[in-house]
């Protein structure tokens, strides 16, 4: 019972971690582009983990790794931080919090498409009603973006984010097995700021540009979704697995989207909302099948 609580515990920790980097990040994007914004923060996480790893003597561990895991790591990085958070981050300046969470909130049910594909698992009815809802909360949120005339380029992307998410999430998975917490969230964010490099000689002029300002702001999305947010929920599927983390870290859309209203004024309409909650809903059954 003790590790059921702290595994609940750690993921609760990482929704608010996730939700209040959705904030920073919007914030940090206002005259900044979404690669540059990815780039400062893994950049910052690194650093971060690099100190850490040199406090714990980490570093000798990391060379001992087989070439098998190092591949799996990087690509699960990649995935993850560099794909995935490109095409959140575009959709987020596109759309808003309000409209683009409740769609990347869907990346369970990707997650258990692939296990249903390519590893055979059996589809229980739960989730079959989970996938309804959470089409239907897209067809919900898709149709109050077409009324707005929100640009239809970033409900793509806000669809190919969760995608992204759900293939790093299995191989992260697997690594848990080689790696322990600390070392697999770190190692995965300094992957992830690797890949992201490849953006240098394009980005570099307008990352040299960013403020004392925005580099705090970008800084606190750092620590709050990519140390704290990435630790914790790589901690809490390691103590009480996926089936439990991922419906309680789920509620991260209503945190996140409350505190787009609250401090970004943005004003989501009722479609938009009952979109919000048919999603979470849905990626709660599909998690708890």
């Amino acid at each position: 019972m003790h590790g059921l609580l702290l595994g609940i515990l750690a993921a609760l920790v990482s929704a608010f971690s996730w939700a209040a980097s959705t904030i920073f990040i919007k914030l940090g994007m206002k005259n900044k582009s979404a690669v540059v914004v990815n780039i400062f923060r893994l950049y910052v996480v690194s650093v971060m983990y690099s100190v850490i790893f040199l406090a714990r003597g980490t570093f000798p561990k990391l060379a001992s790794l087989s070439p098998e895991v190092l591949g799996v790591a990087f690509v699960s990085g990649v995935l993850g931080f560099v794909v995935g958070d490109y095409f959140y981050f575009h959709a987020l300046k596109m759309m808003g919090v309000s409209r683009t969470v409740p769609i990347t909130s869907t990346y369970p049910l990707w997650a258990i498409l692939w296990a249903f594909l390519f590893l055979g698992r059996r589809i229980r009815p739960q989730v079959v009603i989970g996938a309804i809802l959470v089409v239907l909360a897209i067809i919900i949120v898709r149709r109050a973006e077409e009324k707005e005339q929100v640009n239809p380029k970033g409900f793509i992307f806000a669809m190919l984010a969760p995608i992204s998410w759900s293939l790093a999430i299995l191989t992260m998975d697997w690594l848990t097995k080689s790696l322990d917490v600390l070392t697999l969230a770190g190692l995965r964010m300094m992957f992830a700021a690797v890949g992201v490099s490849l953006f240098l000689p394009k980005y570099s002029a307008e990352l040299r540009r960013i403020t004392g300002r925005e580099a705090m702001v970008l800084t606190g999305a750092a620590i709050s979704g990519l140390l704290l947010g990435q630790y914790f929920f790589v901690y809490s599927v390691g103590t009480v697995g996926s089936q439990i983390a991922a419906p309680v870290s789920s509620i991260n859309p209503v945190i996140a989207s409350l505190l787009a209203v609250n401090l970004l004024g943005e004003s989501p309409n009722r479609r938009i909302m009952e979109g919000l909650l048919l999603a979470v809903l849905g990626v709660v059954l599909i998690s708890t099948a």
